[in-house]
């Protein structure tokens, strides 16, 4: 009986690690894995990017509203002169269709 418990013990034992994945499916495995990091670590770098793209707009903006506020005070304090305004360009004339 004990030898009959053994060889059942060996067969179950030689089953169950002989019903694993094969070599050319864990490499399969590895593979598709690495794909999937590799994908993901790009996704959130492209995010970082978006990110610090839309800091760096938010600061020019607000770099140049606080130029135009630094103009228009020294312009108030009449440190420099204001800007003169640009003159208005008179449209072009129209052309007159020819008549026949």
């Amino acid at each position: 009986m004990k030898k009959l418990a053994f060889i059942l013990v060996i067969a179950v034992v030689a089953l169950m690690t002989s019903c694993g994945p094969s070599a050319k499916e864990k490499e399969a495995k590895r593979v598709a894995d690495s794909i999937r990091v590799a994908d993901s670590m790009a996704m959130i770098q492209a995010k970082q990017q978006r990110t610090a793209d839309s800091i760096a707009k938010v600061q020019m903006i607000q770099k140049r509203v606080a130029d135009s506020i630094a103009h228009q005070d020294s312009v108030a304090k009449h440190l420099i002169k204001p800007a003169k305004a640009a003159k208005a360009v008179k449209p072009a004339p129209a052309k007159k269709a020819h008549k026949k």
